[in-house]
């Protein structure tokens, strides 16, 4: 069965904890120094496309002091991954009429900093806008585009027959082995790049050669930005790089017969990305004489398949943290497979990029929902977690379950400007 979502105002007055019900509510002092912090998503909350949502401004303007500074720590947290996080930041300032630091920005491909054990190696990287550049920012030092496969092995790509070349000529130089492969979004071309990925999983990073259908498991690959689809100006939403996923994991099976699997995801809804972004908070903190701990997270997005699932899957890891009484780090792969979005707590796990991410430290993480965005209040959502269910109506990606509980949102309310008044209330916070 699936029932229609009720009208907007039945949302707000539901949703857990709204208007008074909430973490720092029940007449307390108003205080000035927040014990909390926000994580805004872009895409549907600030902007739809390239034109900038009202509301925007005016949140933002609630946010900062007369000096342009932030009066509470912020993040940005997009799954956006087709530029640096300083051009993504001189946009937001240029949109919101604050000031932004790239330190504030966290695309969906930042946490691949931490990967270092891949940065020496020879990656394949996927996606748009200035490819190398965005890698070799991350640390990657031999990236090679689709586009530079291509150029190296022309007879690859041959399901457009006006790019098929009409006169061969042999490469000058033979590319190394590819040893992963990074997709940072959906890239332009999806025949071309779907086509040599699969060349050079099927060839263990030698493509042009035979394929190998005993190489399993294929080499590593890690994906940004899980995203089934998303809004700009259109009136509906578009596809994006989780559509792009689901037709790479399926021509693998196809051919294979077996899984496509990941090294890691990064991006909403992984634990990962939030833990990261909890990080950010906290050195935004430590440089402003605020000296209180971060208490609660409040995401705000539009996606609830994202946006939602992932704050809500994040606020489940913190309160398993907290009644265990330890602070531990997130796993990055997704552990057990298809159908699973658990948290291992294994830390015999040899990733690297353990070391440099901070154990989680907050108490709570909040979803705020806005109706800006991809979340239609008038749309339909599934009651019951069938198999048939879950395959017809979750949009979020192929390792993480559908859970009822983790696709309700906390807050529901119509725009950002409205999420910041709700979060100023819950937490009884007074600026200066």
């Amino acid at each position: 069965m699936r029932r229609a979502m009720p009208p907007l105002r039945a949302l707000r007055g539901a949703a857990r904890g709204l208007c008074g019900f909430g973490a720092g509510s029940g007449g307390t002092a108003l205080s000035a120094l927040p014990s909390f912090g926000f994580l805004f998503d872009i895409d549907g909350v600030l902007v739809r496309g390239k034109t900038p949502i009202p509301a925007a401004r005016t949140a933002f303007r609630k946010l900062v002091n007369s000096q342009g500074q932030f009066l509470v720590p912020v993040v940005f947290v997009t799954n956006a991954g087709n530029c640096l996080r300083q051009k993504k930041a001189d946009q937001l300032s240029h949109l919101l009429g604050v000031p932004i630091s790239q330190d504030q920005v966290m695309m969906s491909h930042s946490p691949l900093r931490m990967f270092k054990r891949y940065h020496e190696k020879c990656v394949l990287v996927s996606g748009q806008g200035p490819l190398l550049d965005i890698a070799q920012d991350l640390g990657f030092c031999q990236p090679i585009t689709i586009e530079t496969l291509r150029e190296k092995h022309p007879l690859l790509d041959a399901v457009d027959h006006d790019r098929r070349p009409n006169v061969l000529s042999p490469s000058a130089v033979e590319l190394p082995k590819i040893e992963a492969v990074v997709l940072f979004g959906e890239p332009v071309r999806w025949e071309t790049s779907l086509q040599l990925i699969i060349d050079v999983l099927l060839t263990s990073g030698y493509p042009g050669n035979p394929y190998h259908h005993e190489n399993y498991p294929h080499i590593p690959v890690l994906a940004c930005n899980m995203d089934l689809m998303w809004v700009a100006e259109a009136q509906s939403p578009r596809f994006g790089h989780g559509t792009f996923l689901v037709c790479l994991e399926n021509i693998y099976k196809k051919i294979t017969g077996r899984e496509l699997k990941y090294e890691a995801l990064m991006g909403k809804p992984s634990p990962l990305t939030y833990q990261y972004a909890e990080q950010l908070l906290r050195a935004q903190a430590l440089h402003r004489p605020w000296h209180r701990p971060i208490h609660t997270l409040y995401a705000v997005g539009d996606n609830l398949m994202t946006d939602v699932y992932g704050a809500n899957l994040y606020n489940r890891y913190l309160e398993e943290n907290s009644r265990k009484g330890s602070k531990s780090r997130v796993q990055a792969q997704v552990s057990g497979g298809r159908g699973s979005a658990a948290l291992s707590q294994d830390n015999d796990m040899d990733h690297g990029w353990e070391n440099q991410l901070a154990p989680a430290a907050a108490a709570h993480c909040r979803s705020v929902l806005v109706c800006t965005g991809v979340y239609n209040p008038h749309s339909e959502v599934p009651l019951e977690t069938s198999d048939s269910i879950t395959e017809a109506v979750f949009h979020g990606h192929r390792d993480f379950r559908f859970d009822p509980g983790l696709v309700e949102p906390d807050h529901i309310v119509p725009d950002v400007d409205a999420a910041v008044d709700l979060v100023f209330q819950l937490e009884n916070f007074a600026p200066n």
